[in-house]
């Protein structure tokens, strides 16, 4: 880990690398090399380090105009075309909402920002304290390229910081046995929910980690279906022109789109939606565990599919679009329905 010290070594071996694999990710190759992406990224000597002010950046990516923003986990890409409207930060969680940048932001291991420059693209990207990439704001041929200099010249931070990046805690979070949980209290709560948005809180009530409350939901709440029904549901999304949400994210930031899905490709191990604003790249070969989920609403249930890889971790969320005090869509339903009745 030395490399990590000596930047200009690790920038050398890093121009090496991507000689040597021209198609490699920075993700892949931070990881190839043994170093975070931040290191990689902070390597660079056109890469500028700028304040982390995150609240004041976040608000002033709208002079951009039309951005491209990307979110992801290990295995979901979500790129997302438009533009940045007020961010709402309370505390540490914040709020981007409108029609096409929709992102909930948590914001408590957020820790650097930098103007990156590769291969003639530029973006800002966001780190957490642990040198992973949190969420990428490309310039798109839309974007306003006077005000990204503006954003530079006032966000920079001239007394470029050393990095401190803690090393990642390879403690997995143990289940509580399920002996120990009020399961009946738990089913009970579940029954008695009225927003989608209690949900979370409810699992932490009762201690639950999310696989954990599928497996022990109350009956005809949660059911598994076979991981291939993933593609059948974009394909039969797209198929019928309905509008849904795409929920994909990580620790610190989701990204949601809603709208229509329309092109479907797959691509090796990926599978693709790849519209004029919206891409979707899922990587599902390494989905573990596919789940129906029914929370009840004031307005009546709320269907999700939720995909899981096989360490528990939530991969992607699938909604029907929905708009504040109206039901469900009875189209998405017979979505669903679709996806239980056929093996």
């Amino acid at each position: 880990m030395e490399l990590i010290k000596n930047t200009s070594v690790l920038f050398e071996r890093y121009q090496q690398y991507k000689i040597e694999n021209p198609k490699i990710r920075i993700r892949e190759a931070a990881k190839e090399l043994g170093v975070t992406e931040l290191d990689l990224v902070n390597c660079n000597e056109r890469n500028i380090q700028l304040h982390a002010d995150f609240n004041l950046l976040l608000n002033d990516l709208g002079n951009l105009k039309e951005i491209l923003a990307i979110t992801r986990n290990e295995y979901a890409v979500h790129e997302r075309k438009g533009i940045y409207t007020k961010a709402t930060i309370s505390s540490h969680i914040g709020l981007v909402v409108n029609p096409d940048i929709d992102l909930r932001l948590f914001m408590a291991n957020w820790k650097y920002a930098y103007a990156v420059e590769d291969n003639n693209r530029n973006s800002i990207q966001f780190f957490d304290k642990y040198g992973i990439a949190i969420h990428k704001v490309y310039l798109t041929e839309n974007s306003n390229p006077i005000a990204y200099q503006k954003f530079l010249e006032k966000h920079e931070n001239k007394l470029k910081e050393d990095l401190s990046i803690l090393p990642l805690d390879g403690n997995n979070k143990v289940e509580t046995p399920d002996i120990e949980i009020d399961v009946l209290g738990f089913q009970a709560a579940w029954k008695d929910l009225k927003d989608t948005h209690d949900f979370f809180p409810m699992l932490r009530d009762y201690k639950l980690s999310r696989l954990q409350a599928l497996r022990l939901a109350p009956e005809n709440y949660s059911h598994q279906i076979p991981n291939k029904k993933i593609e059948s549901l974009l394909n039969l999304v797209s198929s019928l022109k309905l509008d849904i949400m795409v929920f994909v994210g990580n620790n610190n930031c989701l990204q949601i789109h809603t709208g229509p899905i329309e092109k479907i490709v797959r691509t090796g191990p990926w599978l693709n939606v790849l519209d004029p604003k919206f891409n979707l790249h899922l990587k599902d070969e390494s989905i573990d565990q596919v789940w129906i989920v029914k929370k009840p609403t004031d307005m009546g249930l709320v269907h999700s599919v939720e995909a899981f890889d096989k360490d528990g971790n939530l991969i992607i969320q699938f909604f029907g679009k929905r708009k504040p005090n109206i039901p469900e869509s009875e189209d998405w339903r017979l979505v669903i329905q679709s996806l239980e009745n056929v093996v």
